[in-house]
């Protein structure tokens, strides 16, 4: 698969390790082009074979079917509709939690979730799809905690955006749950909003990840 990650952060380098790892390809897109370019230059070293990292400035075409937005929720609406008709056709991956850091609560209205109102500024075709938000991304670089693989929490509309990223996660290493239509995406980010909150009563230095056990 070809994936473009737009962000050069900490959870653009945990999502595209694993992507790496399945070996895919990675596009990286940052505000900040010399970070981006580092980080695919880093992380390119220790790709597996056949697997590839690139940057690319902001702004730039995108050729990928998977978009990944590994960005602060507050400018996630702008970007999609910065790149407004080339996302139609394309997967796109929410990965972010709506928190107002300042009373550690939801920063959007209840009866809706971040993604939701991302995909209310995509572009018609697009297909929005919430993956990621419960991990984070040194346990994302390391693919496991406590020797466990991943769980990654999907919800979305489209089946066959589903398991496009189902396959993606498959691939690096993780374990795909899909939770159904993008409207659990209120259910995962309330799960997201508690894992962080999570880290400073229980000093976990953000090692700790969510996982359904059968």
């Amino acid at each position: 698969m070809n994936i473009t990650i737009i962000g050069s952060g900490r959870m653009a380098r945990g999502i595209a390790t694993r992507a790496l790892a399945g070996g895919h390809t990675v596009t990286l897109v940052g505000h900040e082009a010399g970070k981006a370019e580092a980080l695919a230059t880093e992380l390119q070293g220790a790709a597996q074979a056949g697997a590839s990292a690139q940057a690319a400035s902001s702004g730039a075409a995108i050729e990928s079917d998977i978009v990944v937005l590994a960005v602060p929720y507050a400018v996630a609406a702008s970007i999609v509709q910065q790149y407004g008709d080339q996302l139609v056709g394309k997967v796109i991956v929410d990965i972010t939690n709506p928190v107002d850091f300042s009373t550690m609560s939801p920063s959007v209205a209840a009866g809706t979730s971040g993604a939701e109102e991302i995909a209310r500024a995509t572009p018609a075709g697009a297909k929005v799809v919430k993956a990621f938000n419960t991990n984070f991304a040194g346990t994302l670089v390391a693919g496991q905690v406590a020797n466990q693989p991943l769980d990654v929490f999907i919800a979305g509309d489209d089946a066959d955006a589903k398991a496009t990223i189902s396959q993606l996660v498959s691939s690096g290493g993780l374990r795909p749950i899909d939770v159904g239509p993008l409207q659990r995406a209120r259910q995962l980010e309330a799960i997201g909003l508690l894992h962080i909150a999570l880290q400073f009563t229980l000093n976990t230095g953000f090692g700790s990840a969510v996982k359904i056990i059968t």
